[in-house]
């Protein structure tokens, strides 16, 4: 039994959350080849829009747009209508309108800075860090609000709505990465926040980082007392 404390043991929890990813894991589409195209769309199609909704837009999206060149000169009505099952019908544009400037100021490359990548339109600093993280191996920080509640349980820092651009949450999150797995570290994460940590009744009892997390030594140490 690993002692209470043993949050800090960084590695470990690492370990024991990889580990548990490459098992329980959920598999996409996007995560399956990630090139810096195909990262670009499913994160711009993820914005605010549940996965299971994304999965089937998203891949006949890639088969009738397969390029930044070709959505550039993709008819507007067209993704428009492909596009609205998602809501959010500003994206449409949106996408067309990066892949045109993407086309134009970088001859059909996306961009790897971070900057540039916020200087394209509806890019702002978790999309930007997400396409580093998945598309070009960055060991980006990904503060969303799900990713904000497993880093506050897990250094029992508290949660508010502006966590996910604090610099004490990212500071915490850069401690905890992997540097060697970033990209699969920064899945882990969003998958731990949605099938185990989740707001309310969290599932500590499986949780397989819950020996290296504040709140999970917590909880655990509450149902031995019961």
């Amino acid at each position: 039994m690993i002692q209470s404390g043993s949050w800090l043991d960084t590695d470990g929890l690492s370990r024991a959350l990889l580990g548990w990813w490459k098992v329980s894991g959920r598999n996409y589409p996007w995560r399956a080849r990630r090139t810096p195209y195909r990262v670009f769309i499913s994160e711009a199609l993820l914005h605010r829009t549940r996965a299971a909704q994304v999965q089937p837009v998203y891949e006949k999206f890639i088969t009738q747009y397969p390029s930044f060149r070709i959505l550039a000169d993709s008819d507007q009505e067209e993704l428009v209508s492909m596009l609205r099952p998602l809501g959010l019908f500003w994206r449409s544009r949106m996408l067309v309108n990066a892949a045109r400037q993407i086309v134009d100021q970088y001859d059909g490359q996306l961009p790897e800075e971070k900057n540039e990548l916020q200087l394209l339109p509806g890019i702002g600093s978790y999309i930007s860090s997400a396409i580093r993280c998945f598309a070009f191996g960055f060991p980006e920080v990904l503060l969303d609000t799900n990713t904000v509640r497993v880093l506050g349980r897990i250094f029992s820092e508290k949660i508010t709505d502006s966590s996910r651009r604090s610099h004490r949450f990212r500071s915490l999150g850069a401690r905890l990465m992997d540097r060697e797995q970033p990209a699969n570290f920064g899945y882990a994460m969003i998958d731990l926040a949605a099938l185990v940590c989740v707001p309310r009744n969290p599932k500590c009892q499986v949780c397989p980082i819950a020996n290296y997390c504040r709140y999970g030594l917590s909880h655990r140490s509450e149902l031995r007392r019961r």
